[in-house]
């Protein structure tokens, strides 16, 4: 493997052979551990990229989406806090409790803190930004007390929001704020959007955050979805993509498949 063909730019995690590496992309579908061994993709339980610190996410962020919700656009950032045990890596699956009637994917831009950011201004905030990933903060409507108002079984689930596969270099996406969004269930495409439409872009999210408390290296900020919502069952493929940040593959299983560790899911 010649050290060129391998991308510097991105970082992921692993767990392989009862460890945890991290890893580049090698091309081909394949990964590049530091030790210089190639795995394919598939070979490897996949981690986020990141261990993360606090995870903000966004409530109605692009006005397509607040539209197809039959909601007003918001005046000020809707911000939601999610713990840690709602991340998943690439590959891995999903839940889809047994009492949920109508169950959709959130493809989003993920947005890295890098350093210690405090009353951070607009014209600033891409200096405290390590990286970008993508995400797919996965909703249950049925949970919903309403869309302003996200509860813990809608957000905070176990395994419920797939973050991955790299994370990439902040220099490496010059324009975070024209990428191209799209997430395929079984192959059609069922969304398609343009982070340029976000209500409230990164630097003004960095800004409004960073005035009320101090973002910390490792923070992460999911940016909200764009219109293309769908419901997805078990067996369901779904694949959300950023132009220029990934391809994030997950798979929905039921109750018996995530909770029996001999029908392979990701517990």
């Amino acid at each position: 493997m010649k050290p060129s063909s391998i991308d510097n730019t991105r970082r992921g995690r692993i767990f392989f052979n009862g460890a945890i590496h991290e890893v580049r992309p090698a091309g081909e579908g394949r990964i590049a551990l530091a030790d210089g061994r190639i795995l394919a993709e598939a070979e490897a339980h996949w981690l986020p990229p990141i261990v993360p610190g606090a995870i903000f996410a966004l409530g109605l962020n692009y006005a397509d989406h607040a539209r197809e919700l039959a909601f007003k656009a918001p005046e000020q950032p809707l911000v939601f806090l999610k713990g840690p045990n709602a991340l998943t890596g690439h590959l891995a699956h999903s839940r889809r409790p047994a009492d949920a009637t109508y169950m959709h994917y959130e493809c989003e831009l993920a947005v890295v803190i890098g350093k210690q950011a405090r009353q951070v201004k607009r014209a600033d905030a891409f200096q405290y930004v390590a990286g970008y990933t993508v995400a797919n903060d996965y909703a249950i409507r049925d949970y919903l007390e309403n869309y302003y108002r996200p509860n813990l079984r809608v957000k905070n689930r176990d395994a419920c929001t797939p973050l991955g596969p790299w994370l990439v270099d902040a220099s490496a996406v010059p324009e975070p704020g024209n990428l191209r969004l799209t997430t395929t269930v079984n192959g059609k495409l069922t969304q398609d959007g343009n982070t340029r439409d976000m209500i409230f872009d990164i630097p003004a999210l960095i800004e409004y955050l960073s005035a009320s408390m101090t973002l910390m290296p490792g923070d992460v900020i999911l940016t909200g979805t764009p219109e293309g919502l769908a419901d997805v069952v078990a067996g369901d493929r779904v694949v959300t993509e950023i132009e220029g940040v990934g391809r994030l593959v997950n798979t929905i299983v039921d109750d018996a498949a995530y909770f029996n560790p001999a029908a392979g899911a990701t517990a």
